[in-house]
């Protein structure tokens, strides 16, 4: 017989069941500084929030005097830092710090490539900088519809409202379009807002080029120079609405022009003192020696006097043949036409005084 003295273990007084342990407070002498630091690191993540806010409001955001509708170029060979300090220069962004570090980040440190970029709206810094990492030059064509019958001085004035277009100078496409008037076709283009003065007039002549095409056989037939023809649809643009009163006109002055009489064209006057309605013109105006005043030398202007469409060329290549030698317009547009110059005296006493 084994005679191992037994070991007893003895339990303590009031041991709890297995089923209530479970039930049993556990108090962590750690678990307050878990609460400290949980309160640390809200107030840490508040206070950088607040921070990155401050930031990007003062060196990121958009600034107030961003110029929107215009156009930031790029240059060949620009550095960025060149570029960053022009666009805040510019009023483009608030600082130029942030955007050259946004630009390397966005892997700008190759390079940015020169180019037109359209700053359409309001943009931020971080915004920009990805743009012009990545080539993103959001040129937009824009419409813009020019009237037949306008003039190239009208025309320019036409692109300098429209204020989308940065890189268009008035000065410059009156200068350069003056040899093409009556060539700058009237039509509804869409121009990106980079267009130059020059680019403009490519575009209308070209334009000319291609839709006088359908008009071209007729021209041969009608059997005057297609100088002649523009000029004197310039002016049938200008004297009438209709096909049948430009069509009635065309046949009368291309008869005085025939019989070597004056043609006396109150819309020529636009080139002479700029007045194109017959009620603004004077007896003085009249007098004005001036080779666009038609009252005071025969045969057509020098130039064409505006840039007429398609439906007056045509008008003025298919001229009726009538009796009359005069016309004239009244106040509510009606025209009135006469055989002799007494006639014509007549109806401007019935229908313009």
């Amino acid at each position: 017989m084994d005679e191992t003295p037994l070991k007893y273990i003895q339990e303590p007084e009031h041991t709890l069941l297995p089923q209530f342990q479970a039930f049993k407070p556990i108090i962590s002498p750690e678990q307050p500084k878990q609460r400290v630091s949980r309160k640390v690191i809200i107030l840490a993540a508040c206070l950088m929030f607040v921070i990155l806010f401050i930031t990007f409001h003062l060196h990121i955001s958009a600034p107030a005097s961003f110029p929107e509708d215009s156009i930031f170029t790029v240059k060949n060979g620009e550095t960025i830092t060149n570029v960053a300090d022009r666009l805040e220069t510019t009023g483009v962004i608030k600082s130029s710090t942030p955007f050259k570090i946004f630009t390397v980040i966005f892997d700008g440190s190759r390079g940015l490539d020169a180019g037109d970029y359209y700053l359409e709206k309001s943009q931020n810094t971080v915004i920009l900088a990805w743009r012009l990492s990545h080539s993103r030059y959001d040129l937009k064509n824009i419409k813009i519809t020019i009237p037949e019958g306008f003039n190239s001085a009208e025309i320019a004035e036409l692109f300098a409202k429209e204020k989308k277009f940065t890189k268009f100078d008035v000065t410059e496409f009156k200068k350069l379009a003056a040899p093409y008037e009556g060539y700058l076709f009237p039509d509804t283009y869409l121009f990106l807002p980079n267009i130059t003065a020059q680019g403009v007039i490519d575009v209308m002549i070209e334009n000319y080029k291609n839709r006088i095409k359908v008009l071209a056989a007729e021209i041969m037939v009608f059997g005057r120079p297609i100088e002649d023809v523009i000029n004197m649809a310039s002016i049938i643009e200008e004297e009438a609405r209709t096909e049948e009163t430009r069509r009635t006109i065309a046949g009368i002055l291309w008869k005085r022009l025939d019989e070597d009489m004056p043609l006396q064209v109150d819309a020529a006057f636009a080139f002479v003192n700029g007045k194109k309605e017959s009620s603004e013109l004077t007896l003085e105006d009249l007098k004005i020696d001036s080779p666009y005043n038609t009252y005071f030398h025969k045969g057509l202007p020098p130039t064409p006097i505006s840039n007429p469409g398609l439906d007056a060329i045509r008008s003025t290549i298919h001229p009726l043949a009538t009796k009359y030698y005069f016309y004239l317009s009244d106040i509510n547009g009606d025209m009135h036409y006469a055989i002799t110059h007494d006639g014509h005296v007549a109806n401007k006493d019935r229908y313009l005084r």
